[in-house]
């Protein structure tokens, strides 16, 4: 079978900045969230009553899955302005099950690191806007 010179590759999503953050308030393209979760093609509120998340135990991995199922092969997550903000250490052993690098950082030091990322990896990530 010939190569056909006319098909390009699938062009692979990025994931969205973070435009600005302030307690209580993520934007991102002109949207504002309060807790947000970034993936390869878009963003949306993180919504922690779809995973009964709480700050302790914290981060589960039921959500980080959509990050995951979008193709996010790095992973940021944000413990708050705080710290208040715990992760599950089954959160961390999936991660590293399948083979996803995860950076737990404080959520200002994690949208730089994030922003600095999404450019040359597939990220995602969870960012907690308050505590």
């Amino acid at each position: 079978m010939a190569f056909d010179k006319t098909q390009q590759p699938t062009p692979i999503a990025t994931s969205p900045k973070i435009d600005r953050l302030s307690w209580g308030k993520i934007e991102i393209n002109g949207k504002h969230f309060k807790d947000a979760k970034l993936f390869p093609g878009g963003a949306r509120e993180w919504n922690w009553q779809e995973t009964g998340t709480r700050h302790v135990p914290g981060i589960q991995a039921a959500d980080v899955a959509e990050l995951i199922d979008r193709g996010a092969t790095t992973i940021v997550l944000s413990r708050g302005m705080l710290h208040r903000l715990q992760v599950c250490p089954e959160t961390l052993q999936i991660l590293e099950d399948k083979s996803i690098t995860a950076h737990v950082l404080q959520t200002e030091l994690a949208v730089k690191l994030y922003n600095s990322l999404v450019d040359i990896e597939a990220v995602g990530g969870l960012f907690h806007s308050t505590c």
